[in-house]
């Protein structure tokens, strides 16, 4: 939150994907070295548009709540 507040940008990658949500305002998720979706994250969990991604979010504990 502070480096947002002061302007600054950070790229992570990660398999943690409650922390992204909850951390990134933007998420990409990669399936096999491809980007299948992005966008904010509120709005990428909420509503996963390809089946990778709505599998991936339904076997990750505490991620689908």
């Amino acid at each position: 939150e502070q480096l947002a507040a002061e302007g600054m940008t950070l790229i992570l990658v990660t398999h943690e994907m409650n922390f992204a949500r909850e951390v990134g305002d933007r998420v990409v998720f990669m399936h096999q070295g491809r980007v299948w979706e992005q966008g904010d994250s509120k709005t990428l969990f909420a509503n996963p548009q390809t089946s990778e991604l709505k599998q991936f979010i339904s076997s990750v504990r505490g991620l689908n709540q």
